[in-house]
């Protein structure tokens, strides 16, 4: 089912719920009722992406591992350097693209990545895959939507709940 039609339904089923069409005492809608049809549609739209995940990953022929948060990765060029490490500085090459295949951003056009691991400021998905990697490496992250930037997007070129995936080189690891 396409994540549009999944809105869709969601959004049809808030209505049922929340409008009384009897014509007889209006009927308010509990909080605890509420609050399950919620979590209900969540667990749809989480569904729902994950087995976009699931496909994009079988299309491509990728062999990735998962985390326990869901994060999927595949180093597919091992380095020999410094393991990444929190507190360090993180420089890499990188691009960032959605499942759609359209390119988001990239080192090329945006600059070589830098951020101190385990500070924030970047995608958890990213300060989670990171520390997997050593100097040299090259991988592959998918986020999902949780792990990247969740409901709103990057408020740019990253859409509300998109699953992102990261294509990243990891040059170097400092200190300051």
């Amino acid at each position: 089912m396409s994540f549009n039609r999944i809105i869709i339904l969601l959004t049809i089923m808030f209505l049922v719920i929340s409008c009384n069409t009897s014509g007889k005492q209006e009927r308010q809608t509990s909080r605890e009722e509420m609050r399950e049809s919620l979590l209900g549609a969540n667990v749809l739209l989480i569904d729902a992406e994950e087995q976009e995940i699931e496909d994009f990953v079988e299309r491509h022929g990728w062999d990735m591992k998962s985390t326990g948060s869901g994060l999927r990765y595949m180093i597919y060029e091992h380095g020999t350097g410094e393991p990444a490490q929190k507190d360090r500085i993180a420089w890499l090459n990188y691009t960032v693209s959605l499942l759609t295949g359209d390119l988001i951003y990239s080192s090329e056009e945006d600059g070589i990545r830098q951020f101190r691991i385990g500070r924030g400021g970047v995608e958890s998905g990213l300060e989670e895959g990171i520390l997997l990697l050593r100097v040299g490496d090259k991988a592959r992250f998918i986020m999902p939507s949780h792990l990247a930037h969740g409901v709103p997007g990057d408020g740019a070129k990253i859409p509300k709940r998109a699953t992102i995936v990261y294509d990243i080189e990891l040059i170097d690891i400092t200190y300051n």
